[in-house]
């Protein structure tokens, strides 16, 4: 295996909303640790105009042009971009890309089939196609469907393999079919390979003509063959399971570190976390504004404040829990609902804060500051916070779904590292914090060694990236 492209709408540190962007800076990164110079690793997304100068000075273009889509011809620019032996490819269209957000623009469709043919035309332009283009979510969807489709017949294509990662199916990429050849280029023979519910539905053309498919945890890919879970897509699931995995994400470990002194007042390690966290959550207390009570127990959500999110379960027992001696930080933006309904619920008090906002830095003063993270999803596909929470020593409590059941063994297991409720309601949610709290102010030799082991777990990529280039090499020796 010579040649990997990833495909993807967002890419951390150049652009991301979300756990997609972590997981494409990650993910290529480290599957270069494990092949090596041997292999060459590429990653596309579009350029666009949010992401930074200190990167756009960096880029160099190699190559330029015009492109078919439907009865357009399209203008493209790639750059390119060497980080850590990683190749990264910015397609540059300023009507498509030259937008104050990433998404939700009422020409999504055209902006994204120009995206999926763009990463055809890279290819083109390669000296040498990839082995494997492997490509993410329903905005890359069409690079998928387009080389099974439109270029299938291409001999330049012939050995290269395809996988489609699933990171949330609540997003499916879904248009009027009455678009399919103005919009998407495809002739009316390729309808029925994206055709789903009565209308096009482009995770579902890549979910069927991908040589493989992956979801981002075990959990989550048996959750998915479920009408609860799927979106409608249970049917289609179900019908490529014999081609689907379910790998865990991990964490990017030196981005996330308590012992990062950029960001985190108090640098800590496992060694010194008791002393380290203390400091931090005095730090945290003072920066916001909270009370002073040095045996409160700190909880924080970082989160999108969306229903899958578990916000409504927090909204039914937040009075409840902030009768006891505990104190509260939410930070996070979302619905406008949940964000006025949740400033409501903490406003006057003095041991809680609502901070509406998407901040980084913040989030790992938090993270570092804090006893307990609450992450009671209705959904998860994998999640990646509470990952990061154990990093902190923040121990988590999680609803078991998705990721959140695959990475948190829970208290009183063989290698616990959290805590973990089972169904979706606030009492249980409750009963499990409180629980939680019992732990850390009655126990506090149990809490340590329950903190030392979260902290200790390993939430690294190398398990992960083993397990994708298995998928991989595999795909590849079909191929020849």
């Amino acid at each position: 295996m010579e040649k990997i492209l990833y495909v993807t709408s967002e890419v951390t540190p150049f652009a991301a909303s979300g756990g997609l962007g972590d997981v494409m800076g990650a993910l290529p990164r480290a599957v270069r640790r494990q092949t090596g110079k041997g292999t060459e690793i590429g990653v596309l997304m579009p350029l666009y105009s949010s992401i930074l100068a200190k990167w756009r000075g960096r880029m160099r273009k190699v190559f330029e042009g015009y492109l078919p889509l439907a009865w357009r011809q399209v203008r493209y620019t790639f750059y390119s971009l060497r980080i850590g032996g990683v190749i990264y490819y910015f397609v540059e269209n300023e009507r498509y890309f030259t937008r104050d957000g990433m998404y939700g623009e009422y020409d999504d469709g055209e902006r994204f089939a120009f995206f999926g043919r763009a990463a055809i035309e890279l290819m083109l332009r390669m000296e040498r196609p990839p082995d494997i283009l492997h490509a993410n979510d329903w905005q890359s969807a069409l690079a998928v469907i387009y080389l099974r489709t439109l270029f299938r017949e291409d001999s330049r294509f012939f050995n290269t393999r395809t996988v489609f990662t699933v990171h949330n199916i609540e997003y499916q990429g879904k248009y009027d079919p009455a678009i399919l050849c103005d919009v998407f280029d495809l002739h009316p023979v390729h309808r029925e390979a994206v055709m789903h519910g009565g209308c096009i539905n482009l995770m579902k053309g890549a979910l069927v003509l991908a040589d493989h498919v992956t979801t981002v945890s075990r959990r989550y890919a048996e959750e998915l063959c479920t009408e609860e879970y799927s979106f409608g897509l249970s049917e289609v699931i179900r019908s490529v399971r014999y081609k689907t995995s379910g790998i865990l994400n991990g964490i990017d470990t030196a981005y996330f570190s308590p012992s990062d002194a950029g960001v985190i007042p108090y640098p800590y390690t496992v060694a010194d976390a008791e002393h380290g966290k203390a400091a931090n959550k005095a730090a945290i207390r003072k920066e916001l504004g909270l009370c002073e009570d040095r045996e409160a127990p700190l909880l924080v959500m970082v989160t999108r404040l969306t229903a899958a999110k578990g916000i409504d379960l927090v909204l039914e027992m937040i009075d409840s829990l902030l009768s006891r001696r505990v104190q509260l930080v939410i930070l996070g933006t979302g619905d406008k609902e949940y964000e006025q309904r949740l400033s409501a619920a903490v406003n006057g008090r003095a041991s809680a804060r609502v901070i509406l906002a998407f901040d980084r830095d913040l989030s790992k003063r938090l993270y570092a500051a804090a006893d307990l993270f609450l992450m009671p999803s209705r959904s998860e596909p994998c999640g990646l916070a509470q990952m990061v929470a154990c990093r902190f020593g923040t121990i988590p409590v999680v609803r078991a779904t998705g990721g959140l059941a695959d990475s948190i063994v829970p208290f009183g297991e063989r290698g616990a590292c959290g805590f973990v409720f089972e169904n979706y309601n606030a009492h249980e949610l409750l009963r499990t914090v409180l629980e939680a709290v019992r732990l850390y102010t009655e126990d506090k030799e149990a809490w340590r060694a329950l903190r030392d082991r979260a902290m200790r777990t390993d939430f690294t990529w190398r398990r992960a990236a083993g397990q994708y280039l298995e998928i991989y090499e595999n795909l590849v020796r079909k191929s020849l």
